[in-house]
């Protein structure tokens, strides 16, 4: 990875984006928080996760149903109020973590926007110009002498040179 200077302006990285913090330490980005949301999002949506936090539900419903009456912590008869709690917080952390990441991903969405349409900028430079050099080739190939007239050329050339060497012999 290329070595990051302090104020250096970054164009493959969201606007924001710390870089090295302190004097003669070359740390990269210490976004880790913006990695673990990028992390909890993907995740969030697997398969794996909704099979997991149905599990994780369903044994919790039936541990507190079935379980020793010793041993349950949270009563059907309250409608599972700790099982309540904890979904609710996980949805609560769930949906900003989820914005988070998205705003990540719409950063470096706008930073690529922009470097392809820099990109097909160039491109369209470089082919007008080309297009120009194509037509410039062909102005001058018309002002040139073609196989055919040359050949023509010197045919009447030899043509008249023999009319010269019969005039000359008579």
């Amino acid at each position: 990875m290329p070595k990051i200077r302090r104020n250096e302006v970054r164009l493959d990285a969201p606007k924001g984006l710390r870089t090295s913090m302190l004097p003669g330490r070359n740390r990269e980005s210490s976004d880790r928080f913006g990695r673990f949301t990028e992390w909890v999002a993907r995740k969030m949506g697997t398969p794996g996760f909704l099979f997991g936090l149905s599990a994780f539900c369903l044994v919790w419903i039936a541990y507190n149903t079935w379980g020793p009456d010793e041993f349950r912590f949270d009563s059907a008869a309250l409608g599972f109020t700790a099982l309540t709690l904890i979904l609710s917080l996980q949805a609560s952390y769930a949906a900003p973590l989820i914005l988070l990441a998205q705003n990540r991903q719409d950063d470096r969405d706008r930073v690529q926007i922009e470097q392809d349409r820099q990109r097909s900028e160039r491109n369209l430079n470089d082919t007008e110009y080309l297009a120009r050099e194509v037509v410039a080739l062909r102005l001058a190939m018309k002002d040139m002498a073609s196989k055919d007239f040359i050949r023509q050329e010197l045919r009447s050339l030899l043509e008249e040179l023999e009319r010269d060497k019969d005039d000359v012999q008579r």
